[in-house]
């Protein structure tokens, strides 16, 4: 016990004691930053191609020009991302007709050569299920905020044992990108070895929604200039939701950067675990060259939007 009250006293004397430091820190050579996470969804599909800088260089990372990138369907069929001439370090690749990128089941390779080098990575397309139906509610009339509307979907985990998804969530036409709004799903629940996967039992398929941590998920956690809570919506928001198949690495990864970038400071980062680097799929074909960082992921993406009518 002694040991933990030293711990609080001497939290409590750090946060009553505030010294601004401005540290010096080592520089690092840049590494190559791939932004690949591509989708069956129509239109244009883009990978962003960038560098690293010092942590405390204030402006946005430089991009990396003049690359070629390809992304390869089972060893066959070849898109080709091309780099926007507007935007330096952004390669789209471009539909042709109604064609759309990925076909559920396939392995896909991602090639990025800058240089002299060249980077790898290796995905396949998993399924994902429709998405049934998105509810809005209201508070209990009995709580300190009755005009207090959230919202949450309806989805059932496709049969098999395994499947993993990203829920991405746009609140009047804007991503959901707070690190404590990055939502994943392992079948219909948090983690493997839990009982919530469909599944088929005596030839009945027997199909398990997404849990209500998981479902509920879908509202923004907004503060007003007191810090108390916002209402997620109200009449008039609109809401959609997408659910992307995503592999195995890519929730972990996901889950990494969540626990990486949700700080929330103060006393409780006694406690918290600490900074690491997260981890990566793309790999250098030489293995004495340059590393780097970013992930690759092909998704087919499910969605159904929903606007709140009071």
């Amino acid at each position: 016990m002694k040991y933990f009250f030293l711990i609080i006293i001497t939290g409590i004397i750090f946060i009553g004691c505030e010294t601004i430091i401005s540290p010096e820190l080592q520089n690092a050579e840049p590494l190559l930053v791939v932004d690949a996470w591509v989708t069956n969804k129509p239109g244009d599909q883009t990978i962003i191609l960038s560098q690293t800088q010092p942590y405390f260089e204030n402006k946005l990372p430089p991009p990396v020009t003049n690359a070629v990138v390809t992304v390869i369907e089972n060893g066959t069929k070849t898109y080709s991302f091309l780099e926007d001439p507007a935007k330096p370090g952004y390669y789209n690749w471009k539909p042709v007709g109604n064609e759309v990128l990925g076909t559920v089941g396939a392995s896909y390779r991602l090639t990025v050569q800058v240089g002299s080098e060249i980077y790898e990575s290796t995905s396949k397309m998993g399924p994902v299920p429709p998405i049934d139906s998105i509810q809005y509610k209201k508070n209990d009339p009995n709580l300190s905020n009755p005009d207090f509307y959230t919202a949450q979907f309806f989805a059932k985990d496709v049969i098999g044992v395994g499947d993993t998804y990203w829920i991405k969530t746009f609140k009047n036409g804007i991503f959901l990108n707070k690190p404590s709004e990055i939502n994943v799903a392992y079948d219909a629940g948090f983690d493997a070895g839990g009982p919530f996967f469909s599944r088929i039992e005596n030839n009945i398929p027997i199909l398990v929604d997404f849990i209500p941590p998981i479902r509920n998920r879908i509202n923004p956690n907004d503060t007003d200039a007191n810090d108390n809570a916002l209402s997620p919506y109200i009449p008039g928001d609109s809401v959609m939701v997408e659910i992307h198949s995503i592999t195995l690495q890519s929730f972990a990864y996901l889950r990494q950067l969540a626990e990486q970038t949700n700080r929330p400071g103060g006393f409780s980062e006694l406690f918290s675990k600490p900074l690491a680097n997260v981890s990566t799929n793309i790999a250098n074909k030489n293995p004495n060259g340059k590393k780097s960082v970013g992930f690759f992921n092909v998704a087919a993406v499910s969605s159904k939007g929903k606007k709140f009518k009071k």
